[in-house]
């Protein structure tokens, strides 16, 4: 058992002056407010994985630009065996009213998953002092809860997923961690609908989550920077030019590796492309989306489902058999639909390369697709909006605040109407000037209402309000 501390390197806040106009003010007056109150104090974030997913993705970020304000952030990641990570998977996929695998949450797995967490406990807790801020992310590290209580931490739990309309599956993983949850100095959601029945309404935040415009999954790229990042990694024909992108901290970058490829042939420069870009995560539905667009959508546009390598995700243990069923149903398409669907796994060694590499599938892309069955947020829907991109998702979670149908976005009311889904993709394809107007009117929101600027200034304000940090 290890607990894997992330580097941070500080990004200056700064950056956002331009893009911002007047509203960085209020950027500014919180990162001068942020010495101050903090003096002192360590701001540590626990999760379950370093890259992979939308939670390592925000604190990727977010926690460089605290860093950048004069904060002492801090990010350290839990360990635990597979039986773990199958518990909290289940967990995760019950927060959804999802059943998940199925199996149960009964004694014998509140035993392990305690055990586990004690001894991620006992590693942390000589480094965590008294007077620190601790957040807990997601249901892998509510059990660190009372043991950092127990070191004279102030502890907040953070939850990025629910449900609008929890069922009696969603209830039953609200009981299974309400004993570790309820003990925090404060509970974040992502959106209010989110908060569970049970908790104490004045501990309770809403902090939609964030993108970072200059990461390098979001950077303005060129199209023939576009066009030399798909070749090198083989989704596309091989081109002279260079596969160039700039890294976190504005130095330069290249693409080098190869993603895995299923596919008959590379995909045409002259053909319209529609993207889903996710963890390979039966609730994101790439099955669906596959029967969708095959049986249901433009025959003339291509298909991309892309994710990362399976093996570099060490806290979602079914990746692996969701990326193999999509691989079965995709090799026993027709021969035509097969041409024209492209299965993408991206190498996670470098993680700046594997965001240059979503980045320019992305921006490929004349419709982006995220269909999922349940969402907590939605991180892919917020970065395609950011590159203008069109995009059809479905109505569930924080999607349908990023999307006001027909105006930022086609949302889906019921995602598993694939005939629905494959005839948006035809409408939206179908219509150049349209999918024009929505992608523009979708960075226009992303850039009002969901960058990490926003998100940094919440922050700061919860941990200022906070009665142990007032005094």
């Amino acid at each position: 058992m290890a607990i894997t501390h992330v580097p941070i390197s500080p990004l200056p806040p700064e950056r956002f002056r331009d893009l911002l106009g007047e509203r960085y003010e209020e950027v500014a007056a919180a990162v001068d407010r942020a010495g101050e109150v903090l003096g002192g104090r360590a701001v540590w974030h626990l999760n379950s994985t370093a890259h992979g997913g939308g939670v390592a993705e925000l604190l990727q970020s977010l926690l460089a630009y605290a860093r950048g304000a004069g904060v002492d952030a801090r990010w350290s990641v839990i360990n635990g065996d597979a039986d773990f990570f199958a518990i909290t998977k289940r967990i995760h996929n019950r927060l959804h009213g999802w059943p998940g695998d199925g199996g149960e949450l009964g004694d014998a797995e509140r035993a392990h998953y305690e055990e586990t967490l004690e001894a991620n406990a006992r590693e942390l807790a000589p480094t965590v002092r008294a007077g620190d801020l601790v957040f807990c992310h997601d249901p892998q590290t509510a059990g660190l809860v009372s043991p950092m209580l127990g070191v004279g931490a102030t502890v907040l739990w953070r939850c990025h997923v629910g449900m609008d309309l929890p069922n009696d599956i969603a209830r039953g993983a609200w009981d299974f961690l309400r004993p570790y949850v309820q003990p925090a100095d404060a509970y974040v959601f992502s959106r209010r609908e989110f908060v569970w029945a049970g908790l104490d309404p004045e501990h309770v935040w809403i902090v939609p989550p964030s993108i970072d415009a200059f990461s390098p999954k979001n950077q303005d790229l060129t199209p023939e920077a576009v066009t030399a990042i798909l070749g090198v990694i083989g989704l596309s024909s091989p081109d002279d030019a260079t596969p160039a992108y700039r890294r976190v901290d504005g130095s330069p970058g290249r693409v080098d590796r190869r993603a895995v490829i299923d596919q008959q042939a590379p995909l045409p420069g002259d053909v319209n492309a529609v993207v889903q870009v996710s963890r390979w995560d039966a609730l994101k539905d790439p099955i669906g989306v596959l029967r969708g667009f095959v049986g249901h959508g433009p025959d003339s546009a291509h298909l991309v489902l892309a994710g990362p390598a399976v093996e570099a995700v060490s806290d979602d243990p079914e990746g692996a058999a969701v990326l193999t069923e999509v691989r079965k149903r995709w090799a026993a398409l027709p021969a035509p639909a097969r041409e024209r669907v492209h299965l993408a796994c991206l190498p996670m060694d470098d993680i700046s390369e594997n965001a240059a590499m979503v980045n320019a599938i992305q921006r490929r892309a004349q419709v982006v697709v995220q269909k999922s069955l349940a969402e907590g947020f939605g991180l892919t829907v917020a970065e395609a909006m950011w590159k203008a991109r069109p995009v059809i998702a479905s109505r569930r979670g924080a999607i349908q605040d990023m999307i006001t149908d027909g105006q930022t976005g086609v949302l889906l009311d019921d995602p598993e109407d694939l005939e629905a889904f494959g005839r948006a993709c035809t409408e939206l394809l179908g219509d150049p000037d349209r999918a024009a107007r929505i992608g523009a009117a979708a960075r226009q929101r992303i850039t009002e209402r969901f960058l990490g600027s926003r998100h940094l200034v919440q922050y700061l304000r919860l941990i200022e309000g906070m009665p142990s940090i007032r005094g």
